[in-house]
């Protein structure tokens, strides 16, 4: 049986591929279009997952929808009419726009797919659990779910049983954690939607137990929201404006309560954002926390499944690991709205088509590793075709990487298939070398073009995991932060808390210090020979150069672009940025070898991109 998956008209649209249960193929539209979130119909990626599974429309079964467009829409109506005559200029504004995307959506489904599919629609929450227990290793397991909003639903506990998935509980709009933490995102300047990991990294730059931290938790509690012992909370609607206006929060009242200005975009960074991004990580922390503890209870299981937007905060989901609820936890690495997608099909095979379910061995994601892949001869013409120079290294790609890091060199890595999930695990990835105080300088202000308060994450052999870090955990999907283990780290200075943002920022912390956070965290990856045999060996090769089987990884991206897709997106990247080297399939580039006009040609390639 073929299913195909969508998620789309939201952000992050996507599709996914199941046959008999398994996923096959799996892709964000971004890294096709290259406009960064894009949630137009997943056009590229759906016929990406059709011709990866070798079917065409006339096999598929059923295309299934993530949500379900008229609750939605219902939704809306309903929450204007009690709120009016607030919003009643973004009603009218609005109103076109929500008859097509929300109550006409079927008929604009309809426009994709093929009149003689079956078109099918989950609801957003059972497409979010659907993800997150189905492809687990697990038996049966309680089932959390958190993010935004779907159709009411803001947060669910569900209790899955091999092919049952149970809703035991729903927290609802306009109450929701995740545009909680969102508002949040809006106040201290960044991009809703997307800059939230941005909040969750200044976070450490607050200062633990102090006064104002306190304080601004404390008007969180009491002001704004109320949590409850079962981690449910409700918000003072006084106070929030993304019911029925274009903005999260009322800004003079937030502005009165917390006693300083909404931070615009780009401006300077102060003591207080910082504060209070770490008041709300806690607040964000306690209260996924509790849902845990009553998911637990409602369920007695031993094992946690994880999805939805606020599971992609690694912090509060290494907070919920040490804490010891359960025996072990399983997080969708897809875990926003693009993870709607696969959920969605994987829903309608088991809950609604009742077959039967055998846990996968580890997991049903494949780690992630779902997207296309370009074979030598594809790249090699790509190459040959715009006079790159290059040098094919069969045998020796992972030890001439290797090489490269170990001489301070930062080098773009883009092997096998693409990943699925807004996280790059080795497949579309910039390494460099963890050991280098200048690295993370280098990384944030010179290739990655963004914020330099910006962490960036270790991949770590798996086996090696226990000596470098505190926990040492299982973690393939770098979902999870850990501390890094004490024996690596320096103490701080007596003043360190006093000092300037940048003086924090820079001071060496530990041997690793460029994947080391202020508070001595890292969003790791554990990297597992059995998922990706080459990114393994490449690791285990500067572990024989240095003794450490551990390399700095992030994107492979610019601020402002999705991750690469093709051969030309990591060329046009490579020669856009200070990288030195691109390993491209089992080809080296490196950018010393190339001639000024090539380089010139790819950089008004970029520009023209930019342009269009």
């Amino acid at each position: 049986m073929v299913i195909l998956g969508i998620s789309a008209f939201y952000h992050d649209s996507a599709a996914a591929l199941i046959r008999d249960g398994a996923i096959i193929a799996a892709a964000q539209e971004e890294r096709f279009t290259r406009k960064k979130h894009d949630s137009a119909f997943p056009t590229f990626a759906s016929e990406y997952c059709l011709k990866e599974a070798g079917v065409s429309w006339n096999e598929v079964d059923a295309v299934v929808f993530y949500d379900k467009p008229w609750l939605k829409f219902e939704r809306i109506l309903e929450t204007y009419y009690a709120l009016a005559p607030r919003g009643a200029a973004s009603f009218h504004a609005g109103l076109p726009v929500w008859l097509k995307e929300k109550a006409l959506l079927p008929r604009l489904l309809r426009k994709h797919v093929p009149k003689k599919v079956p078109l099918k629609f989950s609801q957003h929450h059972l497409s979010h659990a659907a993800s997150a227990f189905f492809p687990s290793p697990f038996a049966s397991a309680a089932v959390l779910t958190l993010d935004g909003v779907g159709e009411w639903a803001t947060a669910t506990i569900a209790h899955g049983q091999g092919r049952e998935l149970k809703l035991i509980r729903e927290m609802n709009f306009p109450h929701s954690v995740g545009l909680l933490y969102s508002a949040f995102t809006q106040f201290c300047g960044f991009k809703v939607n997307s800059g939230e990991y941005k909040l969750m990294g200044l976070a450490p730059y607050g200062r633990h137990g102090h006064a104002h931290v306190e304080e601004f938790k404390q008007k969180i509690k009491t002001t704004l929201c109320h949590v409850y012992d079962d981690g449910s909370i409700w918000l003072d609607q006084d106070y929030f404006a993304y019911a029925t206006g274009l903005e999260m929060v009322n800004r003079s009242k937030w502005e009165k309560l917390f006693g300083f200005p909404l931070r615009e975009a780009e401006s300077a960074l102060t003591q207080p954002y910082c504060d209070l991004a770490l008041a709300i990580q806690q607040v964000t922390e306690e209260i996924v926390l509790k849902l845990a503890m009553t998911a637990k209870q409602l369920t007695g299981e031993s094992y946690l499944c994880l999805a939805g937007g606020v599971a992609l905060n690694c912090v509060a989901n290494g907070v919920l690991k040490r804490a010891g609820l359960f025996k072990d936890v399983w997080i969708q690495p897809a875990s926003g709205d693009a993870g709607g997608a696969p959920g969605a099909a994987l829903a309608y095979y088991y809950a609604f088509e009742n077959h039967a379910r055998t846990p996968a061995a580890v997991d049903g994601m494949n780690g992630s590793y779902l997207g296309p892949e370009f074979g030598p001869d594809e790249i090699r013409a790509e190459l040959t075709a715009k006079m790159v120079q290059f040098r094919e290294l069969k045998d020796d790609l992972c030890d001439e990487a290797a090489r490269l890091i170990d001489e301070g060199q930062v080098v773009g890595w883009f092997q096998g298939r693409m990943e699925f999930g807004p996280r790059a695990l080795g497949g579309r990835s910039i390494l460099a070398d963890p050991r280098s105080p200048e690295m993370q300088k280098k990384l944030n202000l010179k290739i990655k073009y963004r914020e330099g308060f910006r962490p960036f994450a270790p991949s770590a052999l798996a086996e090696d995991a226990s000596t470098l870090f505190q926990n040492g955990w299982h973690s393939p999907y770098m979902l999870l932060v850990d501390q890094v283990h004490p024996d690596l780290c320096h103490p701080l200075p007596q003043d360190y808390q006093d000092g300037s943002l940048d003086k924090r920022l820079y001071f060496v912390r530990s041997k690793l210090p460029s994947i080391t956070h202020l508070d001595f965290s890292a969003r790791v990856q554990t990297v597992h020979k059995e998922t990706n045999p080459l990114y393994h060996q490449l690791i285990s090769s500067f572990k024989k150069r240095t003794g450490l089987g551990v390399v700095v990884n992030t994107s492979f991206n610019v601020r402002g672009e999705p991750i690469v897709g093709s051969p030309d997106d990591a060329l046009r990247c490579l020669f856009q940025t200070e990288m030195d080297a691109l390993a491209l399939g089992p080809f080296l580039i490196e950018k010393k070898d190339q001639s000024p006009d090539v380089i010139q040609h790819f950089r008004e390639l970029t520009r023209a991109f930019a342009l269009d």
